[in-house]
């Protein structure tokens, strides 16, 4: 049964940039009684020690059909890879289309209704760029579902500071974005993750019926 005193939610890509602010968030917020974060391996000491965190370890690939935990007021979505990370389109395919799609159909059965995807400005399934070709897809999957609720969230260049990994062609672009910014279009800036993440929260917790898109000029107004 859901916790009818505070909203029980389920984060998939905790352990990314995204997802740990979304986990940050949403463990300090009252009106979140229970979190679940499915991720590979142990989340970090800074989320874990929380009591009203679960943190199951589970394969992508193999998700647990009949875990209890499926069940929940809302699904946020944070899943995500670089082509370099993945190591091939295919690769890539995999875990930003068919590990979201997988999710988000094993939530809703459970009976999850509302859904909320880190997806990224310019998603579209008849793009020229690999990359926001699956982005577009995997909306379209989702849009196909029965979700009461679904919010896609857009955000452009992602802002999340120093990261363990090196992407060079981020910190580059990040660097342009800053500079340029007053001649940059907004939808095209470089967004806080912290921004992009309370976006996620808000919609996962208001729940508006529908499907709704969220542009990357628009996450931070929201604040």
């Amino acid at each position: 049964m859901l916790d009818r005193k505070g909203k029980t939610l389920l984060v998939f890509g905790g352990s990314g940039m995204v997802g740990m602010d979304i986990l940050r968030q949403a463990l300090a917020d009252p009106a979140v009684a229970r979190v679940v974060a499915p991720t590979r391996r142990p989340l970090p000491v800074a989320v874990s020690h929380y009591a009203h965190l679960q943190n199951p370890q589970i394969d992508f690939a193999a998700l647990p059909q009949e875990a209890d935990w499926w069940q929940a007021d809302a699904a946020l979505c944070a899943l995500g890879t670089t082509l370099k990370q993945a190591g091939s389109k295919a690769a890539f395919r995999q875990v930003d289309r068919d590990y979201v799609g997988t999710a988000a159909r094993l939530a809703l059965q459970a009976g999850t209704r509302t859904f909320v995807l880190n997806s990224s400005v310019g998603a579209n399934p008849r793009s020229g760029s690999f990359y926001l070709r699956v982005k577009g897809e995997v909306e379209q999957d989702l849009m196909a579902m029965d979700f009461r609720s679904l919010t896609l969230i857009r955000p452009s260049l992602l802002d999340a500071g120093p990261r363990p990994d090196d992407r060079p062609g981020e910190v580059f672009g990040l660097l342009l974005s800053r500079s340029l910014k007053p001649i940059i279009p907004k939808r095209y800036r470089a967004i806080k993750t912290s921004d992009v993440a309370a976006a996620m929260l808000q919609a996962a917790l208001m729940a508006p019926v529908g499907q709704q898109v969220i542009e990357s000029s628009a996450i931070a107004r929201q604040r």
